[in-house]
C-alpha cells in the first residue's frame, strides 16, 4: 500500500490537506466503484462534474480525495491530494501506486487503423502455444488467458489500465498483448507501460473527426514507437513494421530500436510470396531468415490477413517464439469475433459480418469477397454519427463500386441525425451506382432484413461496419443489437415465407 504523502511527492505543486500517511488501497474516478481505503479522483467531465460525487465516495469508503481545486470541503478524516493538473499527475501517480506491472510482463502493442484485433488475437494463440501465460487488451473485450472481462475503449484509460495490467500481473501472466488505439497514444493513457515489442499494421483514413490531419494520425500512431524506443527495466526492444505501407518510414523513424519488417510488395525481413487466397482460407509460403521457407495452410482468407499473419508472426520472431509453435498455432488458428465471420443459419447463400469502418476496411472486405463470390454481392453498410464525415462518401462510392447490389443503412448514429448522415453516404453511391440495384434503409433490422429476402443461392450478404459489437449507440439511448443474431432472425423469417 501507498499513502498519500508518498503519491503527492511524485507531482510537483502537489498539496495535502489531512493526514500523509492515509493509506490508500485503489484508485477510482467512478464513484460506485469506490471500496474501502480508495483515493478517489475528481474529474470534471463534459457533462458531469466528478467533484459532486465526493458524498457517494466518502459514504462508500473513500480515505482521500485527488483534485485540482482548493476549495474542496470533505469530512476531516479524509485526506485531500490537490495537484496543478490531474491528468500529468494520474500518469505519474497511477503505475506508480501498482508497481508499474508492465514492467514485470512483456508487453507487445499493436497500432495501425486496420488489423489490430485480428493481429492481437493471432499473436495470443501462438504465445499460448508456445506455453506462455497471455493477458489480451483489445477492441472486443480483455482476457487474463480464458478469463473474459468487458471493455469500453480500445485502450483504457490509465486508471482502468493500470488497474486490469496490475491484475494480469498477480494473476501471473507472461506476456500482455495490447491493441493500442491512435486516441491512446495521444492522450497517454499508455503512461508508465514498458513496451518491448510495438507493431505498426497499416494508416488509412480514420477518426479524422479528432486528429485533424492524416499526418497528425500518422505522427499519433508513431508516438507507440516513441515509447518502445525508451530505456527501461528490460531488455530486446523490437518495432514490427508492414513497409508495403507508406507510413512504415515515419514509424521506422521514430523507433530507435531493433526493427523487423514485413511485406508482400517489397522485399523484407518477412515476406509472404505464393499467395493463394480461396473461400475457405488462405494459402502462402512465409519467408524468413530464422527458417527459411514455412508453407502455410490457415482458416482464414484474404490478402489483408495475410498481412495481419505477418504481423503476429513478426511480433513472435522477436519475442524469439521457436517456429514450430507458430506454424502449429497459425495452423490451428480458425477466426475472430465480426472479423470476416460467417452467419450459418441453414441458407443456401452467405452471410458474412465484418467490423469494416473506414474506407480502407470496406474496400479489402468486399474485395475478398469478391474473390469468393459465385453470384452477387450485397453490402449492408452505414457510418457512425459524430464522427469523422469525411469518409462517407468515399465508402458509399466503394460500396456502389464494389458490390452488386447495395443498401445503405445506419451504423452507430449517436447524437447525429441518421438520415443526414445516409444523405451524406448516399452522395459517394449515386456518384458509382449506375445501373445496379440500390435501396436506402435508415433501420438497420430492416435493411438486414431486406438484404437477407433479396439473396438468392450463391450470392453474398456482407454487413459491414458493427462487427462484434452486439449494441447500436442511438441519440438517447444504447440499445441491444446484434448483426449476426438480426441475420440469422432474417434467414428464418425468409424460410418461413415458403
Amino acid at each position: 500500500m501507498k499513502t498519500i504523502g508518498q503519491l503527492a511527492e511524485l507531482v510537483t505543486g502537489s498539496v495535502v490537506t489531512g493526514n500523509p500517511d492515509t493509506e490508500i488501497t485503489g484508485i477510482e474516478h467512478d464513484s460506485r466503484k469506490v471500496g474501502k481505503g480508495t483515493l478517489f479522483v475528481c474529474i470534471p467531465g463534459v457533462h458531469v462534474d466528478g467533484h459532486k460525487f465526493i458524498p457517494q465516495a466518502v459514504a462508500a469508503g473513500a480515505q482521500a480525495i485527488l483534485t485540482t481545486r482548493s476549495d474542496i470541503e470533505v469530512p476531516e478524516s479524509i485526506a485531500v491530494l490537490q495537484v496543478p493538473e490531474l491528468q500529468p499527475a494520474l500518469d505519474t501517480i497511477v503505475p506508480f501506486f501498482h508497481d508499474y506491472p508492465a514492467r514485470t510482463m512483456r508487453v507487445i502493442g499493436i497500432t495501425g487503423t486496420n488489423g489490430k484485433t485480428t493481429t492481437s488475437y493471432i499473436t495470443r494463440a501462438i504465445l499460448r502455444e508456445a506455453g506462455y501465460k497471455v493477458g489480451l487488451i483489445g477492441t472486443i473485450q480483455i482476457m487474463i488467458e480464458d478469463e473474459v472481462l468487458l471493455i469500453h475503449n480500445t485502450t483504457p484509460d490509465v486508471v482502468e489500465l493500470q488497474h486490469t495490467l496490475a491484475m494480469m500481473r498477480d494473476k501471473g501472466m507472461d506476456y500482455v498483448v495490447m491493441e493500442v488505439s491512435s486516441h491512446a497514444l495521444d492522450q497517454n493513457r499508455v503512461a508508465g507501460i514498458e513496451f518491448d515489442t510495438a507493431v505498426f499494421t497499416n494508416l488509412t483514413q480514420d477518426h479524422l473527426d479528432y486528429h485533424k490531419t492524416l499526418e497528425n494520425y500518422k505522427l499519433a500512431k508513431a508516438k507507440l514507437f516513441d515509447h518502445v524506443s525508451e530505456p527501461g527495466t528490460k531488455q530486446g526492444k523490437t518495432a514490427v513494421v508492414n513497409i508495403d505501407d507508406a507510413a512504415s518510414e515515419t514509424m521506422l523513424a521514430h523507433a530507435k530500436c531493433a526493427h523487423l519488417t514485413y511485406a508482400i510488395e517489397k522485399e523484407a525481413d518477412l515476406r509472404a510470396t505464393d499467395i493463394l487466397v480461396h473461400a475457405n482460407g488462405a494459402e502462402f509460403t512465409l519467408n524468413h531468415a530464422s527458417f527459411g521457407k514455412m508453407p502455410l495452410k490457415l482458416h482464414i482468407t484474404g490478402i489483408f490477413n495475410v498481412y495481419n499473419v505477418m504481423s503476429a508472426v513478426g511480433a513472435a520472431l522477436a519475442e524469439h517464439i521457436e517456429p514450430q509453435h507458430i506454424k502449429t498455432a497459425l495452423t490451428a488458428f480458425t477466426s475472430v469475433p465480426g472479423r470476416f465471420e460467417l452467419v450459418k443459419a441453414g441458407q443456401d447463400f452467405s452471410i458474412i459480418v465484418d467490423y469494416a469502418h473506414t474506407p480502407d476496411g470496406v474496400e479489402n472486405v468486399l474485395k475478398t469477397a469478391r474473390k469468393i463470390a459465385k453470384k452477387r454481392i450485397i453490402a449492408v453498410f452505414g457510418c457512425g454519427g459524430d464522427r469523422d464525415r469525411t469518409k462517407r462518401p468515399i465508402m458509399g462510392r466503394l460500396a456502389a463500386e464494389l458490390a452488386d447490389v447495395v443498401i445503405a443503412t445506419s451504423d452507430n448514429p449517436r447524437t447525429e441525425d441518421p438520415d443526414f448522415i445516409l444523405s451524406q453516404v448516399e452522395e459517394g453511391v449515386k456518384e458509382a451506382i449506375g445501373t445496379k440495384h440500390h435501396e436506402k434503409i435508415t433501420d438497420r433490422r430492416q435493411a438486414i432484413f431486406r438484404a437477407v429476402e433479396l439473396a438468392e443461392k450463391d450470392d453474398i450478404v456482407v454487413i459491414l461496419g458493427k462487427g462484434h459489437e452486439n449494441y447500436q449507440i442511438l441519440k438517447d439511448k444504447t440499445i441491444h443489437f446484434d448483426d449476426k443474431e438480426v441475420a440469422r432472425d432474417a434467414v428464418a423469417a425468409k424460410k418461413g415465407e415458403h
